[in-house]
């Protein structure tokens, strides 16, 4: 009896290193092949998303190719107007470069009267500060990664609307594959797709009209201000709201410290500015964003910030807003393989580790 024990001991042991170097490989291929595999993951969810918009044009008598060629235009036009605002947000900053530049003289010249550091005045700030504490090497690089980053998304964005063009081709005839390549367990992998697809359908919808209150909101409350480029830090703000928690604090403190720059020394735009960011991140954020996706997602507050920092390590910028995405993917098919089921408990929130509790017990009566 010892020995069946310190067998089944071992075979865990062994059972769980095997599942270790496993997940290392996995993360390893994915950093590895990310330039392959990163489009296809963002066309797979995109097709998720785009779907029921699908299913509710052919309700209404909509061929399916049509059907499909519409969510193409409504994408193709988002991106278009998005890649335009940015564009022309980023050509009337270097347009206003010198005045900024002559902003930042200012404040920077009452900081060092305040702090006692040291200031020429026969020096431009760029070689009173910048030099000094190298602001301007991190910058140059910062905006040369920004560049590339753009541009790779750009040239990816067709390659990823082509490949969800061909899976909401495939997408009525997938479940019948499914039951046919599983048909020992067509029900449980039927669950999962199901599964996988409405909770990750619900958070992309939802998270996106969340973002686009954002923006509107941060647009029409900057333009009452006078921020300058109002627009073009509320499509920023729409962008970067998909990050988790991070994105809307980076986008707040940005966004303060260029009021800051415009308004100085007044400080009651700056005041408003602060508190309307604030605001939207407090109401929004915090309680509107939790009801419609925290409860329904079924992670913990602590694995997305695991899975932010993963992910972004992983895909950079683009794994930063794939992370909740791809987690909750990870979570329904660990839940759905009996072997992994603790990883998917680990994983939950709460409310999910409770509810898959009271169901344990209900199945053991």
């Amino acid at each position: 009896m010892k020995k069946i024990a310190n067998s089944f001991h071992s075979g865990r042991a062994i059972f769980s290193l095997m599942l270790l170097i496993c997940f290392i490989l996995v993360g390893a291929v994915l950093k590895i092949a990310s330039r392959v595999i990163l489009p296809f993951t963002m066309a797979i969810l995109l097709a998720f998303v785009m779907y029921p918009l699908i299913k509710f044009f052919e309700k209404h008598r909509i061929p399916r190719i049509l059907s499909i060629l519409l969510a193409v235009i409504i994408i193709v036009t988002g991106l278009s107007i998005l890649g335009v605002v940015l564009y022309q947000a980023g050509s009337n900053i270097l347009s206003m470069y010198s005045y900024y530049q002559y902003r930042l003289f200012d404040i920077y010249r009452y900081i060092a009267s305040i702090f006692e550091l040291p200031f020429d005045e026969s020096l431009s700030f760029r070689e009173n500060l910048w030099g000094q504490l190298g602001i301007r090497t991190w910058v140059l690089q910062f905006a040369s990664s920004f560049s590339k980053i753009f541009i790779n998304f750009l040239a990816n964005a067709l390659l990823v609307v082509f490949c969800m063009v061909f899976i909401l081709l495939e997408a009525s005839f997938f479940k019948v594959k499914l039951e046919t390549a599983f048909k020992n367990n067509s029900e449980r992998v039927s669950k999962m797709g199901h599964d996988l697809m409405s909770q990750v359908t619900r958070y992309l919808t939802a998270k996106f009209f969340i973002s686009l209150a954002n923006g509107v909101i941060f647009f029409i409350a900057f333009r009452l201000i006078g921020l300058d480029f109002a627009i073009g830090w509320s499509v920023i703000q729409f962008v970067m709201n998909f990050i988790p928690t991070l994105g809307s604090i980076v986008t707040g403190v940005g966004i303060s410290v260029f009021a800051l720059l415009q308004f100085w020394p007044n400080p009651g735009p700056v005041i408003l500015i602060v508190v309307v960011i604030l605001a939207v991140n407090i109401i929004l954020g915090n309680i509107l964003d939790p009801k419609l996706i925290g409860e329904h997602v079924g992670i913990s507050p602590f694995m997305i910030l695991v899975s932010l920092g993963l992910w972004s390590w992983l895909w950079g910028f683009a794994g930063m807003i794939l992370a909740v995405p791809m987690t909750v993917v990870i979570k329904i098919v660990c839940e759905n393989i009996p072997t992994l089921e603790p990883i998917s408990v680990l994983i939950g929130s709460r409310r999910s580790v409770l509810a898959t509790k009271a169901e344990q017990e209900k199945a053991e009566e």
